[in-house]
């Protein structure tokens, strides 16, 4: 199936296999007590050698399929199939030795074709069941009968009875561990394929949304460059001390036509330059003072408060471009829904970098909160919806997390996880 990753389905038929080496090793132990129950406690006259030769094949077998599981050969479904076949070929012959169809434990015949039903695709299953039927079929008119001599008809009574109390016992230990497990795991297989399916949706939307990012990038570098210039050519031609506010808007200008640039550099350089992507090793309070200025120069009226612990444990991140912008985005987002007072809070160890962003905004909706991360969303009339989508996006490609609630006191909280390089001293 495209889309289902091949390393799920390998760990996924890697289980069945160890479930098959315990119902196995569960079938031994069994038959064994059993068999000595019946020779030692009610004396039956058992033919010992071939039995106990079934036995010792069973357990080779057991071994060759934990000697199979330490290998990185994908196991498939023809293969838990011919396991699946061999058990019912040992159970069926340690049957002919032990009355045939009229022995208590027949009901063995039911735990391959189980895990047949469970794991294997229909065609295998029913193949499963047609074998199983003829085996317990054939016991009926080709069995090696069990000597009785000396043993009373009670004696066999209570040896069938017993037989039913232990065949219980252990189909309830089968179900409870084994099919519950194999059960458990399938759930888990189909999670992580949705996830899987989840993840692949939302690369093709990334994939979309950088096209067209890179198609806005090429049409706007020209009029930004025109821009650029008049600005800087006004700035040079009006310099009479009467015109000092003009000089200080155009500067104001000039500043956000050189933000808008850099940022599509930046797209621009997603292509293959070495500006986007490539980071440099930096200490984290290094780092966070940086981007932490970089807004404030962007948000001079905002309120901005900061909580960094004095004693916080020396370590190193990689500070990529879009990891800052990515942060920013956050803090441009809780600066417009409050921007009288943002705080951040940051603490780290040797690992991660924890960070806190909180607003006193109005909050947002149950059905915005649900769609975060999924697709862009937004709460403004003029906003594209895409600041906080690609910025979760991006601290995930970093190996992080980006969780976003409310507060109970009002606004929004956005907790940023992103992992650190090795420890390292910071720099003075």
């Amino acid at each position: 199936m495209q889309g289902i990753p091949e390393k799920s389905a390998d760990e996924m038929t890697r289980r069945v296999m160890l479930r098959l080496f315990m119902l196995r090793n569960l079938t031994i132990l069994g038959a064994g007590a059993g068999i000595a129950v019946a020779h030692f406690g009610y004396e039956l006259e058992l033919p010992l050698p071939p039995l106990l030769l079934i036995l010792g094949l069973l357990a080779v077998l057991n071994v060759s399929t934990l000697l199979r599981l330490q290998t990185r050969i994908v196991t498939g479904n023809g293969e838990i199939f011919m396991q699946l076949l061999l058990d019912i070929a040992g159970i069926t012959s340690l049957f002919y030795y032990t009355g045939g169809a009229g022995n208590p434990f027949v009901w063995f015949y039911l735990l391959p074709l189980i895990i047949a039903a469970t794991i294997l695709p229909r065609g295998y299953t029913w193949s499963m069941a047609a074998i199983s039927i003829t085996c317990y079929s054939a016991l009926f008119f080709f069995n090696a009968p069990l000597s009785r001599d000396g043993m009373h008809h009670d004696g066999g009574f209570q040896l069938h009875v017993f037989g039913m109390w232990l065949g219980f016992v252990i189909s309830a230990g089968f179900v409870a561990v084994i099919i519950v497990d194999l059960a458990h795991s399938l759930r888990e297989r189909e999670r992580k394929l949705a996830e899987t399916r989840e993840q692949i949706l939302q690369n093709e939307h990334l994939v979309a949304l950088g096209t067209l990012a890179a198609g806005a990038a090429h049409e706007l570098g020209t009029p930004l460059g025109t821009m650029a210039i008049l600005t800087a050519e006004l700035e040079q031609e009006y310099t009479a001390p009467a015109l000092a506010d003009l000089r200080r808007k155009l500067g104001i200008l000039r500043r956000q036509v050189d933000r808008c640039k850099d940022a599509l550099s930046v797209v621009s350089a997603s292509g293959g330059a070495s500006r986007a992507e490539s980071g440099h090793r930096m200490a984290v309070r290094k780092y966070l003072d940086s981007v932490l200025e970089e807004w404030q120069r962007l948000h001079p009226h905002a309120g901005l408060k900061v909580q960094i612990p004095e004693q916080a444990t020396a370590a190193t991140i990689i500070a990529e471009r879009t990891l800052t912008q990515a942060l920013v985005n956050v803090l441009n987002n809780a600066a417009e829904a409050s921007p009288e007072e943002v705080s951040v809070e940051a603490r780290w160890s040797a690992a991660e970098l924890v960070l806190t962003i909180e607003d006193r905004g109005p909050g947002l909706s149950d059905e915005i909160l649900e769609q975060l991360g999924r697709q862009p969303v937004t709460t403004k009339q003029t906003g594209l919806g895409v600041g906080l989508y690609l910025a979760q996006a991006t601290i995930r490609r970093l190996g992080g997390n980006l969780h976003v609630c409310n507060r109970n006191q009002g606004g929004t909280r956005v907790h940023i996880t992103v992992p650190l390089l090795e420890s390292r001293m910071e720099p003075s």
